[in-house]
């Protein structure tokens, strides 16, 4: 058993201490937003917020977390996809596949709590989450959106 404070909820999830946290949040607590990827933390898809920081979920265990710290996923992160970033990369059209972008929004999110006015050279640093269809170029620019940087596009007429 295990107690977690995920998105602002204490869950009680049935789960082995050696379990990743990122299964404990998609079997247990029911919550896919989170994506697996590699496995090894190297890819990105399961990243989360861990008291703050962004975080590969996948090489974290149950075991190593206190009751206390706070996890949020991308279903925690605003309501509705609210958050300048999630609306950013609609306004741009950024996902292609979309099975990264979660986690790509995660750590975009992370990026500009810290760096308000991100360079492209801060992008590219804090950005390392692998997206398999290249759509790397939107995502520095909805980041850049996200910060007030550049213009959002005009709506596109139906």
């Amino acid at each position: 058993m295990a107690k977690l404070n995920v998105n602002g909820k204490t869950l009680d999830l049935k789960v082995d201490g050696d379990t990743p946290l990122l299964w404990a949040i998609r079997e247990q607590a029911g919550l896919t937003g989170t994506k697996y990827g590699c496995g090894v933390a190297q890819c990105g898809a399961c990243s989360v917020h861990l008291n703050g920081e962004v975080v590969r979920s996948c090489s974290i265990t149950v075991a190593s977390l206190k009751p206390t710290d706070k996890i949020v996923t991308i279903e925690g992160l605003a309501p509705n996809a609210s958050s300048a970033v999630q609306k950013a990369w609609a306004a741009l059209d950024v996902p292609q596949c979309g099975y990264c972008q979660s986690g790509q929004i995660m750590a975009a999110t992370a990026l500009l709590k810290k760096t308000p006015k991100p360079t492209d050279a801060d992008i590219d640093a804090a950005m390392t989450n692998i997206c398999r269809c290249g759509t790397y170029q939107r995502i520095r620019a909805a980041i850049h959106l996200a910060a007030g940087q550049i213009a959002a596009p005009a709506a596109k007429k139906v």
